[in-house]
C-alpha cells in the first residue's frame, strides 16, 4: 500500500506538472512574443521582487502543512485554521509596506520608473497565494495530490485563455499595462485554484465555532517548520532581488550602458533559464510527493524506506537531467527559435547546461531534508549559496566580461547548494539510524 501510494502520488503530479509546464510554455511563448522586448525586460527587472514578495507571502507553508499533516497527530481543520489568521496578517502587512516600498524600490534601486506600478501590483494578489497555500500543503499531507494537479490544470488553461484574450489589448496601451495586467491575472487564477481545493475538500468536512479558534501549539509547531524553510527562500529571494541592482550598479561602473544590461538579463531570464529548468517539474513532482512519504516512514522509524525513495528519486533526477540538458546543450539555437522567435542566449546555454543537470538534484535532497526535521541544514546550504554567488557576480562583472559574471556566480551557488545538502543528508541519515 505504501510503495502504490508513493508511486500514484508521483504519477498523478508527474502528469499534471507536464500539463502545466506545456501549457506555461505556450503562455511564455505568448507573453514574450505578445509583450515584445521593452515588456521582457520591465518583466526581468522586477521578477526577483517579485519572487521575494510570493515568498513571504508562502512562508514555506504548503512543506510545513504537509509535514504536520502526514505525521496524523493533529486533524486537518485544526491546523488549517490555526495558520489561516496569522498568515492573512502577515499579508495584509505586507500589502501595506509594497504599496508605500513600490515608489523606492522602482526609482531607486532598479533606477526604472517604469516599475512601479507593477510593483504595487504584485500586492492585490497576496492573500488569494496565501489560501491556496494553506489547502495545498493540507491535500500534500494527506497524500493526495489530484487536487492539486486539477486546480493547478485549470489555472493554467484560464491563465492561458485571459492572456490570449486581453494582454494584446493592454499591450496597446504600453508594456507597463502588459506587465501590469500579466501580474494581476493571477488573482483570477489563484481564485479558481481555491474554488477547485474547496471542491475536493471530504464531504463531512463541516467547519463549527470551536474550529475557527486557533490552537497556539498547532501555530508554533507548523511555524518551527516554517521559519527554517522560508528563511532559506526569503535569504535566496533578498538575493535574487538585490542581483539585478548589484549587476545594473557593477556594470555600469565599468562601462556598460543601461539598455545593453537590460537587454542581457532579460535574455537570461526569460530565455535561458527557462530552457535549462525543463525538467524541473519532474523533479518537482517527485520532490512534493516524497515529502509526506519521509514523513511518515520517519514517524514509524522505518528508515530502509527513507533511503529507498531518496536514491529512487535522486536517480529519476539525474537521469532526466542528463537526457533533457544534453538536448538542450545540442540544439539551442532551435529550441530558442521555435519557442520564443530568439537566437538570443546560446552561449549561456551552452556554459550552464551540465550544471543544471546537478541542479536537479536541489529537489530530493532539501526535500528529505525538511520531511526530517532538518530545515536548518537546508537554510544554510541556500544562504551560503546566494551570498557566494552574489560576491561572485559583483567580483567578475568588474572584470568586463557582461552578464557572464552572474552565469559563474549561478555555477558557484549550484555546486554549493547541492553539495552541502548531500553531506547534511548523509549525516542526518547516519544519526537517525545510529538513534
Amino acid at each position: 500500500m505504501k510503495k502504490s501510494l508513493f508511486f500514484k502520488s508521483a504519477f498523478i503530479l508527474l502528469v499534471g506538472s507536464l500539463l502545466t509546464r506545456s501549457l506555461g510554455f505556450i503562455i511564455r511563448i505568448i507573453f514574450t512574443r505578445v509583450i515584445g522586448p521593452e515588456g521582457i525586460n520591465l518583466h526581468s527587472l522586477i521578477m526577483p521582487t517579485y519572487s521575494l514578495v510570493i515568498s513571504l507571502t508562502q512562508l514555506g507553508l504548503p512543506v510545513a502543512i504537509s509535514t504536520v499533516v502526514a505525521k496524523g497527530t493533529k486533524r486537518g481543520k485544526n491546523i488549517l485554521f490555526s495558520v489561516a489568521p496569522i498568515v492573512l496578517l502577515l499579508n495584509l502587512c505586507m500589502m501595506l509596506i509594497i504599496f508605500f516600498a513600490a515608489h523606492f524600490i522602482a526609482y531607486t534601486l532598479l533606477d526604472e520608473p517604469n516599475a512601479m506600478y507593477p510593483i504595487m501590483s504584485m500586492a492585490l494578489i497576496l492573500p488569494f497565494i496565501s489560501i491556496s497555500s494553506i489547502l495545498r500543503g493540507y491535500f500534500f499531507g494527506k497524500q493526495q495530490m489530484l487536487p492539486h494537479t486539477v486546480s493547478n490544470v485549470i489555472e493554467q488553461i484560464a491563465r492561458l485563455a485571459i492572456i490570449a484574450l486581453f494582454l494584446p489589448k493592454l499591450v496597446d496601451f504600453g508594456p507597463v499595462y502588459g506587465v501590469c495586467g500579466y501580474i494581476l491575472l493571477s488573482i483570477v487564477s489563484e481564485a479558481i485554484s481555491i474554488i477547485v481545493f474547496l471542491l475536493y475538500l471530504p464531504k463531512n468536512f463541516v467547519i463549527k465555532k470551536e474550529d475557527l479558534k486557533p490552537d497556539l501549539k498547532t501555530t508554533k509547531e507548523v511555524m518551527n517548520l516554517c521559519i527554517p524553510t522560508v528563511g532559506g527562500r526569503i535569504i535566496g529571494n533578498i538575493f535574487y532581488f538585490l542581483e539585478p541592482i548589484i549587476l545594473m550598479y557593477v556594470l555600469k561602473l565599468v562601462g556598460y550602458s543601461n539598455s545593453f544590461i537590460a537587454t542581457e538579463y532579460g535574455i537570461y531570464n526569460a530565455y535561458v533559464i527557462p530552457l535549462l529548468v525543463i525538467p524541473s517539474f519532474v523533479v518537482q513532482a517527485i520532490s512534493t510527493a516524497l515529502v509526506p512519504e519521509v514523513s511518515r516512514s520517519y514517524e514509524k522509524r522505518d528508515h530502509a524506506n527513507i533511503k529507498k525513495r531518496l536514491r529512487q528519486s535522486l536517480a529519476i533526477s539525474l537521469i532526466l537531467g542528463i537526457i533533457t540538458n544534453i538536448f538542450v546543450f545540442l540544439f539551442p539555437e532551435y529550441l530558442l527559435n521555435v519557442l520564443y522567435n530568439t537566437t538570443e542566449g546560446i552561449l549561456y546555454i551552452k556554459i550552464l547546461a551540465f550544471f543544471f543537470v546537478i541542479y536537479n538534484l536541489e529537489g530530493p535532497l532539501s526535500s528529505t531534508l525538511q520531511a526530517l526535521g532538518k530545515t536548518k541544514e537546508a537554510f544554510r546550504a541556500t544562504t551560503l549559496g546566494v551570498i557566494l554567488k552574489t560576491i561572485s557576480l559583483a567580483l567578475f562583472s568588474l572584470l568586463h566580461i557582461g552578464l557572464y559574471g552572474l552565469v559563474i556566480g549561478e555555477i558557484i551557488d549550484i555546486c554549493v547548494v547541492v553539495g552541502f545538502n548531500a553531506v547534511a543528508l548523509k549525516k542526518t541519515l547516519k544519526e537517525k539510524r545510529a538513534s
